[in-house]
Parts: structure tokens; sequence; C-alpha cells
């Protein structure tokens, strides 16, 4: 072999090689480059997964404390109302004005049981507070969806989301009202199981909910509590910011997964639905915490009004838990046969329009679109529905 040919065949061999040995080093660094990015992917969504719970945290957290602020002057204002009422079409009125103000129905279903026990009011005066209850507790979920209020398809889907509890609970009283007027039948089946119940005692669930944020609220209340106005907008600022984040992060994070998993466990059917608002809204004993996480969701469009309607019947049942287990401690039978007139109330509310569900949505979704028009509807409709009206039936009907 001459020399020549000789390096030739050498440099073409090392050629080879060399060409070769760049392939499996390419391939070696796009190898660990898919991994650095799965890697950075991963922790991402994790970091984003806790902000999350950060930001839900805090919104139930801001939700709390509001609740604290306006019961801090709002309280007083409720029960004297409620010791005012005779006529049923006030007490009506007066149980969605009171439940307005201090944005728990659970707060005033426990004064007015309180104050059956204690024999300051009859029963018959009671279950009409008990019907404006409901439609009062649900004002929270429409001041929560009005952070959607500047981007119109976010909340078109998130007032309609939120408004749907009122439709429906507007819908009960119309019905169940007249009847339970003409026939008290609320007062008959509640007193039925009463003394059914009357003597078997309960124990108090503890919250989940006010284990977290019980601490933080207390410690606010105990430094600023001669000034209720400011922990009212320091819970407001938390409310917008929180929930501006929370939908950030959801649309981020949850929207395509979520959607899966919502569709396909939690959310998969009606009673599935109605189910998860039952349980939810009994651990965490509020039906204005677990009607408000919704809204988020449906501006998010993880959640359908369809999906949201069976979860707002399950959480006002769910709410009736607490007061039932209020009276049932107390050994009264008058407070407890109120107790289970709120239960039967929203059971029959559900039984009449859950198969009915089409009226409900449509007026919803209806209203949401209107409100589109003009900012100022959506705030016009939240002071007249409940303070404005309740107001004037009060003073007209007292």
């Amino acid at each position: 072999m001459s020399l020549p040919s000789f390096f030739g065949d050498m440099s073409m061999c090392l050629w080879k090689q060399g060409k070769g040995t760049s392939s499996k080093d390419d391939g070696m660094h796009v190898t660990l480059a898919e991994r650095i990015r799965e890697w950075n992917t991963r922790h991402r969504s994790l970091l984003r997964l806790i902000l999350l719970i950060i930001f839900l945290y805090l919104f139930i957290f801001s939700l709390e404390l509001m609740g604290a602020s306006l019961k801090m002057f709002g309280k007083e204002f409720a029960r004297s109302l409620i010791y005012t009422t005779t006529n049923p079409v006030a007490g009506l009125f007066i149980g969605i004005l009171a439940t307005s103000i201090i944005q728990s129905s659970s707060s005033t279903t426990s004064i007015v049981i309180g104050m059956v026990a204690g024999g300051a009011l009859e029963i018959s005066s009671a279950i009409p507070i008990m019907m404006g209850a409901n439609i009062g507790t649900s004002v929270t979920n429409t001041l929560v969806s009005l952070q959607h209020i500047n981007r119109s398809n976010e909340f078109n889907r998130a007032f309609s989301a939120a408004i749907v509890n009122d439709v429906f609970n507007i819908f009960a009283v119309l019905v169940l009202f007249p009847i339970q007027i003409a026939t008290n039948f609320l007062n008959i089946s509640a007193t039925f199981m009463g003394e059914a119940f009357q003597y078997i005692g309960a124990l108090t669930l503890l919250s989940p909910v006010k284990i977290l944020t019980y601490p933080l609220v207390d410690f606010l209340k105990e430094h600023l509590g001669s000034y209720p106005f400011i922990i009212f907008i320091l819970s407001l600022l938390l409310l917008l910011f929180s929930l501006k984040m929370m939908v950030d992060a959801l649309r981020v994070l949850v929207v395509k997964k979520a959607e899966v998993w919502f569709d396909r466990f939690l959310f998969k059917t009606a009673f599935h639905a109605f189910l998860v608002g039952l349980l939810l809204t009994v651990m965490v004993q509020s039906s204005s915490i677990t009607t408000s996480l919704v809204v988020p969701m449906a501006a998010a469009g993880v959640l359908t009004l369809k999906q949201v309607f069976p979860y707002t019947l399950g959480s006002n049942v769910g709410t009736t838990v607490t007061a039932i287990l209020s009276a049932l401690v107390t050994g009264n039978l008058a407070a407890i046969t109120v107790a289970f007139s709120h239960l039967l109330f929203n059971i029959s509310g559900m039984i009449i329009w859950w198969p009915l569900k089409c009226a409900p949505i449509f007026v919803a979704r209806s209203f949401s679109q209107y409100s589109m028009r003009n900012k100022i509807i959506p705030f016009g409709y939240i002071i007249i529905m409940f303070f404005i009206v309740p107001l004037l039936g009060i003073y007209f009907f007292r």
C-alpha cells in the first residue's frame, strides 16, 4: 500500500469516527436539554400549584375577614331587625337584608334559632326569615364575580354562575312562600322531624377553614377591633388581589388539566356536582365560601353553568347542617323545628326546580348577557336586590 493511500484511508476513518462521535454527543446534548426542559416544566407547575394554594388561602381568609368585619358593626343591627318582625312578608325581607349585611346565612339562622329557643321569636315568624337568608347569602359570590367585570367573556360566565343561585332561591320563595302561608307545611313537617331528633343531641363541627384562618382573623380583630371599616377595606383588597392571582394561576395551570378532571370525576354528573357542593359546604360550614370558589372556575371556563347549578343546590342544603347541629345541642323543640324547616325549604325548592333547571339557568344567563351592556347594571342589581328592595319591603309590610 502506498503512503498516500494509507493516509487517505486513515483520514477517512478518522472523519467517519469523528462524525459518529459528534452524532452521539449531539444526541446526548439533545437528551440533556430535553431533561432540563422537562424538569423546569415540572417544577414550574409545582411552583404554580403552591402559589395557587397560597392565593386560595388568602381568598378564603379575605372572605372570613370580611364576614368578621361586617359582623362587628352589622350583627347588632341584624338582631334588632329580626326582633321587630311580625308580618311574614316583612320577615322575608328582613332575612334578605340581615344576611346581606353580615354576609352569612349561618349567622342569621343562628341568631334566629337562639331567639326562638329563648322565646323571643315565634316559629311562624322565624321561617320566612330563614327563606330570606337563602337569598341574602348569595350576595358574596355576586360580589366576587365583579372582579371579572373588565373582561367581558369571563364576566359573562362568572356573573351567570354567581346569580344562578339568586335566581333559584327567588324562584323557590315565589312558589313555596305562598304555600307556607296558606298551609304552614314547613312548620308541620319540621315539627314532626324535630320531635324525632329532639333528644339525640349533636357534636359541634369543627370547620377546617376556621382552624386555618381563625388565628390571623382573631389577631386583626384584637388589634383593629375598634376600626371594623379598616378591616373591611383590608379584606376587600385581599379579596380582589387573591382572586385575580387565583384566576391567573387557574388560567395557566388548571384550565386544560382541571377541565378533564372536573368533567370525569367531581362534576361528571349533576348528582356528583350536588354531592361536592353538599359535602364541601358541610366541611367549611359556609355556603358563601363554597359558591364563591366556583365563580373563578366558571370565569376561566373550567365549569359550565349547568355544572354549577346542582353544585349550588348542594351548598344550599349543606349550609343548613350548622344550624341543625346548633339547634340539636339546645334540645329546644321550637329551635330544632326552625332549623329543620330551613332544610325542608331547600329540599322542597330543589325538588321543584332541579327538574326545571332550564328556567333558572336561562334567566341567569340572559340577565348576565344583558348586564354586559353597561357596567353599572351589575352594581345596580346588587344594591337594589339585596338592600333597596328589602328596605322598602320592611317599610311597607311592617
